[in-house]
């Protein structure tokens, strides 16, 4: 939540883009905020640079961004021109963005092609109704779910944490706590198999030698169902955490031509477990 007497974080940035031709890099705006406004947590800063550049493929990961819309907002700020290089963006210049469905029913960001109503661009593709990629966006826009406090990592790049990129893959999820302590996460939409087990490891071992500079790193293996055998091999390990999750789907009896009214609601959630009990539930919807 920001303080009050001092800028909103986006306005910050827009200072600091605005300070400097109206074109820059992310680092200098990182420096620009904090040298102005020391007790801005710079992962959220960055994280806001994401959020408000149009044409970043990150920032429907936001919940500023969690529905289709024209960008001509207040969080529209930015087009990126090259990784970790931004400017002020301008509709006349860098054409008109959106964000919106695609065929999956995935947000994506994309430039609008006023002449057919077309987008030229279209990023991110999903298939099934629930699929690794849905199911990645929605733990990435409800982290809470997981654990509380967390929020993705971005590096000065402008990378976020979702699909972030190593030298053996990409993780699904990364993210970071309020002491800065690293989180990442594996997601599966379906049964874990084996091949979790070394995949898991191995992330936490690079984002160890190469990101946290001596921080925490814990991990969370996410799936529908997590057999014994995967279980068994990190029975050792107190820094890797398994849950599973279920979806609950509830129908509703359909009002007759009359309107007759039903006592049941339509309701469906995703329930993250750890054997223990329910661990975190929010409705897909929202």
């Amino acid at each position: 939540m920001e303080k009050t007497g001092r800028p909103m974080i986006w306005q910050m940035i827009r200072e600091a883009v605005e300070a400097h031709g109206n074109k820059t890099e992310n680092t200098i705006i990182r420096d620009y905020v904090l040298a102005k406004y020391s007790d801005v947590n710079v992962n959220t800063l960055l994280n806001h640079i994401i959020m408000c550049t149009v044409n970043h493929e990150s920032r429907v990961h936001y919940k500023e961004n969690n529905r289709p819309r024209r960008c001509n907002d207040m969080y529209d700020l930015l087009y990126r021109t090259s990784p970790g290089k931004v400017e002020l963006y301008d509709s006349r210049i860098h054409g008109v963005w959106e964000i919106a469905l695609d065929e999956s029913g995935v947000l994506t960001v994309g430039e609008i092609k006023e002449c057919t109503g077309q987008k030229k661009e279209n990023i991110s593709q999903g298939n099934g109704y629930i699929s690794d990629v849905h199911l990645r966006e929605y733990f990435s826009k409800n982290l809470d779910l997981i654990e509380s406090n967390l929020e993705l990592y971005v590096d000065i790049y402008g990378n976020d944490g979702v699909r972030f990129p190593t030298d053996f893959g990409e993780i699904d999820i990364l993210a970071v706590d309020k002491k800065g302590a690293f989180v990442v996460m594996n997601i599966d939409a379906g049964r874990v198999d084996d091949d979790a087990i070394g995949k898991i490891l191995k992330f936490r071992n690079w984002i160890k030698r190469h990101i946290a500079s001596g921080k925490m790193v814990r991990c969370y293996l996410v799936g529908s169902e997590i057999p014994e055998q995967v279980r068994y091999s990190f029975a050792e390990y107190n820094d890797i955490f398994l849950r599973e999750f279920e979806i609950c789907i509830k129908l509703k009896e359909v009002p007759g031509i009359a309107g007759r009214k039903t006592k049941d609601s339509l309701n469906d959630s995703i329930i993250v477990t750890d054997g223990g009990g329910v661990h975190g539930q929010k409705n897909v919807c929202n």
